[in-house]
C-alpha cells in the first residue's frame, strides 16, 4: 500500500520508467493478495471506482467502456459470423458484458485463472461484472493455456484481455501463446489481444506483432484513447487466419440507432476503420 500517500494513488513501475500517473483517492474499498496478484479497489475523486492489480491500474469507472468496447467489437465486427467466442482473462467482466451484446454471438466461453478478481469485481464493479450474468456465457476458473490446448479448432473469435507485459502476463505476448490461439480457432478465426501503447512500448508492440505474424496470415494493429491508461492511448493486436481478411473494414455494420440500443458509448463502424490509422513514427517502425 506504499503507493497510496496523502490521499493519492501513484501508478509507477518498470513499464513506464521516469513517469507515473496519479489519482486522488476518496477511500480504499478493498485490498487483498490472492494466490496470483495484489488486488486493490479504490474510490477515486474524478474517475469513480478503480481496479488495480499488482500496482497497475486495470480500469476506472469513468473510461473503461472505451477499452472494453474496442477490444470486443473490433474482432467481432471484422468476422462474418462470430457465433463462438473465447475470452482469456477479463476477470472484471467488462469484455463479457460487451461480447454478449453482439447479436450474432451465441456462445461465450471465458477462462480466468484468478477467482478472487471475479469475486471482487462482482462486489465493487457491478457495472462491469454484470457481464458474468449473460445467458450466453460459461465461466471457467482455470489456466487459459491449458484450456486452449484441450479445445482445438473451436472458436470463431478469441479475445485476450490481459494485464500489461510484466510478471506472468509476459507469456500472453509470446510466439508460443499465438500458436495456442491459432490452434484453438476455426479456419477463418480472428483474435484480438491487448497490445500496449505506441508512446512508451513501441519496441514491445513491434515484438508482439512479429510473434503473431509467425502464426497468422493477416496481422494488424489498432489504437484508441483511454485517458487513465499510461500515455492515454492503448493498442490492440488483431489477426486472422483468413489470408483474404481485411480487418479494417467491419463486416457487421453498427449504425447510430443500433449503437444506442446496444449501449455502445465508444465503438461504431467509423471508429472501427479509423482505429487502424497510425501516426507516421509508428507506421515507420510497424510497417508491414
Amino acid at each position: 500500500m506504499e503507493q497510496i500517500k496523502d490521499g493519492w494513488f501513484s501508478e509507477k513501475n518498470d513499464l513506464w520508467p521516469g513517469q507515473f500517473f496519479s489519482l486522488e483517492v476518496e477511500s480504499i474499498l478493498h485490498h487483498e493478495k490472492s494466490k496470483y496478484q495484489d488486488i486493490l479497489v479504490l474510490e477515486t475523486k474524478n474517475h469513480g471506482t478503480t481496479l488495480i492489480l499488482d500496482g497497475i491500474i486495470q480500469c476506472t469507472q469513468s473510461d473503461e467502456f472505451a477499452y472494453q468496447e474496442m477490444i470486443s467489437f473490433l474482432p467481432l465486427c471484422a468476422h462474418h459470423d462470430p457465433k463462438s467466442v473465447l475470452i482469456v482473462g477479463g476477470g472484471d467482466g467488462g469484455v463479457a458484458r460487451e461480447v454478449s451484446k453482439h447479436p450474432l454471438v451465441k456462445e461465450i466461453i471465458q477462462v480466468e485463472i484468478d477467482e478472487k478478481v471475479i469475486e471482487v469485481s462482482k462486489k465493487y464493479l457491478p457495472f462491469m461484472a454484470k457481464g458474468f450474468s449473460s445467458p450466453k456465457l460459461k465461466l471457467n476458473i482455470c489456466d487459459g493455456f491449458e484450456y486452449m490446448r484441450q479445445h482445438k479448432s473451436q472458436f470463431d473469435v478469441i479475445i485476450t484481455d490481459s494485464s500489461d507485459p510484466i510478471g506472468p502476463a509476459v507469456n500472453l505476448f509470446t510466439e508460443t501463446y499465438f500458436k495456442l490461439l491459432k490452434d484453438a480457432l476455426k479456419p477463418d478465426g480472428i483474435i484480438c489481444s491487448q497490445g500496449g501503447t505506441l508512446w512508451s512500448q513501441l519496441e514491445h508492440v513491434q515484438d508482439t506483432i512479429s510473434n503473431c505474424k509467425k502464426h497468422f496470415d493477416v496481422v494488424d494493429y489498432a489504437i484508441n484513447s483511454v485517458p487513465t491508461y499510461p500515455t492515454g492511448q492503448i493498442g490492440y493486436v488483431i489477426a486472422s487466419l483468413n489470408p483474404n481478411a481485411n480487418l479494417r473494414l467491419p463486416k457487421f455494420l453498427i449504425q447510430d440507432k443500433q449503437a444506442e440500443e446496444l449501449d455502445l458509448r465508444f465503438y461504431n463502424s467509423d471508429v472501427h476503420s479509423a482505429a487502424f490509422v497510425l501516426p507516421n513514427f509508428a507506421k515507420k517502425v510497424l510497417s508491414w
